[in-house]
């Protein structure tokens, strides 16, 4: 089928002529075979547009040893990962939906020396850290040499230890991991017993990749090497030793002997000298702080006064709050002013960037439900939807908090009845300490098809003695703004 004449006359934007191209692969001067069989795929290339934006592909083309592979092979990147790539070279878009997409997308955008898209795979990774992929989201970023992600990932494995271990995908990580793990003063365990059984179920899995025998003892310390002298046996009692890792194919008897002795006598004369490389300490791993300023506390929400009780004196003005005003919940309510409503047709991204002149605690945001249509008046002047409006639907929405270096703080996903025409309160996971003079972004996603109310809001509002400032930092990370009314939190 032959293509359309004079197509660019109905492209109005560079993007939208460079996606052309790459749908249609019109002009193409190169190929590429990416991926292994069964699943390689073929793609047309544009030598210029492809060395615009990459050295490595400059070099490729019209460097002193220019590629003469036609097509040219590229084996160790999934199609996938690699149509995304010429997906942001031809068009600027970035199109990240999973973990494991955004892991092999970095990898390319770090092969093709693409620094841009590197960042914003990166920052995806932040968002989406959870227990089960903190120890791969580790791995990688060691591999890529990431700092900040793998201290990151750190972080989710030392507070979240219990649910590390749980997983799965925790008996599929490396050696060096499972000993970096292990290293940890910090962790949020109940006893050193989790990690020990943790350590044997990795050992067992290990086994079976390398075809040894997961039951037998020594095939179970041969793969796990030194990494069983992390373990603090000398934590245990000797009754947890005893029905636990003394039963072990891990310790051999004698091993098992000298551990539990030592364990159990307090007269140095009768300790037997432990076993070779075996961890001498007797301290417990500590629940990592609550207080750190990088992992507050979660603090909880207090029952407190409607939105519309919510008042400022001159007292809290001058910072004179009471101790027990600090567990009311309080609301930061932005002025509006109204404009045109905005049709969400299938998902709808929003976002503001905000500092504090003090420190508080945030619990949520307030956001507007739909209204009826876009010729819905608002009432009023207040620039909230006419409540007279009637009538429900069912909401659907993710929300997140950010910090600055684009980091998940907290989130949550809400799926509630509520009335056309109102506000709804969105409450956290869990509430997170905000640090004075910091940027960081609150986030909602709506995902249901209609019509919310936009406004213009104040960019500096005070309530009670907290000073708020919105849309700062970059103005790309504030998206349609208007669509949060008010900041709930405490402090």
């Amino acid at each position: 089928m032959s293509l359309p004449c004079d197509w660019q006359i109905k492209k109005q934007k560079i993007s939208e002529r460079g996606q052309y191209l790459l749908q249609t692969a019109q002009w193409s001067d190169c190929k590429f075979i990416v991926g292994t069989e069964p699943y390689q795929q073929e793609f047309g290339g544009h030598k210029l547009f492809l060395a615009m934006s990459s050295p490595v592909f400059e070099a490729m083309f019209f460097g002193g040893m220019a590629e003469k592979n036609d097509p040219i092979p590229i084996l160790d990147v999934q199609p996938d990962a690699f149509k995304a790539l010429l997906e942001y070279i031809y068009t600027d878009a970035i199109n990240l939906y999973s973990f494991d997409q955004a892991c092999e997308l970095c990898y390319v955008a770090k092969k093709y020396m693409l620094p841009h898209l590197v960042g914003e795979c990166t920052n995806y990774l932040w968002q989406d850290l959870f227990p089960k992929n903190a120890c791969r989201a580790y791995e990688f970023a060691k591999l890529f040499e990431e700092p900040v992600l793998m201290d990151k990932c750190l972080q989710i494995i030392c507070l979240e230890t219990e649910a590390v271990l749980r997983e799965a995908s925790f008996e599929e990580v490396e050696l060096s991991t499972l000993v970096v793990v292990l290293e940890q003063d910090e962790l949020s365990i109940s006893s050193e017993l989790e990690l020990f059984n943790a350590v044997q179920r990795w050992a067992a899995r290990e086994c079976v990749r390398k075809g040894l025998p997961p039951d037998d003892g020594k095939s179970l310390r041969s793969v796990l090497g030194p990494a069983i002298g992390k373990i603090r046996f000398l934590t245990l009692t000797p009754s947890q030793f005893a029905e636990g890792p003394a039963l072990s194919p891990l310790l051999t008897q004698d091993e098992s002997f000298a551990v539990l002795l030592n364990i159990s006598s307090t007269s140095a004369a009768c300790k037997l000298p432990l076993p070779e490389g075996f961890s001498s300490s007797t301290e417990l791993r500590r629940r990592p702080s609550p207080a750190s300023p990088d992992q507050p506390s979660p603090l909880p929400v207090l029952p407190g006064p409607s939105t519309s009780s919510i008042m400022t004196s001159p007292a809290m003005r001058e910072g004179l709050a009471s101790p027990a005003h600090r567990d009311t919940k309080l609301y930061c309510i932005r002025n509006i002013l109204p404009q045109p409503h905005c049709l969400n047709t299938s998902i709808l991204d929003c976002s503001v960037t905000f500092t504090v002149d003090r420190n508080i605690y945030v619990h949520g945001v307030q956001i507007p439900t739909q209204v009826l249509s876009e010729s819905s008046e608002v009432g009023g002047g207040s620039g909230l939807p006419n409540p007279q409006l009637g009538g429900s639907y069912t909401e659907l929405l993710y929300a997140h908090l950010l910090d600055s270096d684009g980091s998940r703080l907290t989130y949550t996903h809400y799926t509630s009845r509520v009335s056309y025409g109102s506000l709804v309160e969105i409450t956290f996971n869990r509430s997170v300490e905000i640090q004075r003079n910091k940027v960081y972004r609150v986030g909602v996603v709506l995902n249901k098809v209609g019509w919310y109310p936009m406004g213009s809001c104040a960019q500096r509002m005070l309530c009670d003695a907290v000073f708020f400032t919105f849309c700062v930092g970059q103005p790309s990370d504030s998206v349609r703004d208007g669509l949060f009314r008010a900041i709930v939190f405490t402090y």
